[in-house]
């Protein structure tokens, strides 16, 4: 029992030890490669020009963007999760299982309610409609 314990904190501690080595790796490596003169050095001026896209900045700064596409985003990624969320469990779990019985039906419902309401609080905010 305390092996399974320890056991799940191993793995913890192998993936935490992974996503710290793994980056510092990289800029270990990057650094020996500059060093080595492997990775170019000198700064030009396309180099310090913002956005290396091949088109030439209009100005000095980069334009806004209109806030409503955040909007668009914010409620794409809600309904997107929603998704990823109901398919797996009408998957595994059908309209009602056993096991779970009506508690589950009852958790997704009250799921499917709460973004329902963010959906329905957007479209009446006027945030869906594009002037």
């Amino acid at each position: 029992m305390i092996q399974d314990y320890f056991r799940s904190y191993a793995v913890l501690i192998i993936f935490v030890a992974v996503a710290v080595v793994v980056p510092i790796g990289m800029l270990g490596i990057s650094y020996m490669a500059s060093l080595v003169k492997v990775r170019p050095q000198r700064s030009t001026r396309i180099k310090r020009a913002p956005y290396e896209g091949g088109m030439r900045p209009l100005g000095d700064k980069p334009r806004r963007f209109n806030f409503r596409y955040y909007y668009y985003a914010l409620l794409f990624v809600a309904f997107d999760v929603e998704t990823v969320l109901l398919y797996p469990w009408a998957v595994r779990h059908g309209v009602l299982s056993r096991q779970f019985g009506w508690a589950a039906l009852g958790a997704v419902l009250v799921f499917l309610f709460v973004v329902t309401v963010g959906y329905l609080y957007a479209w009446r905010k006027k945030a869906l409609e594009w002037q």
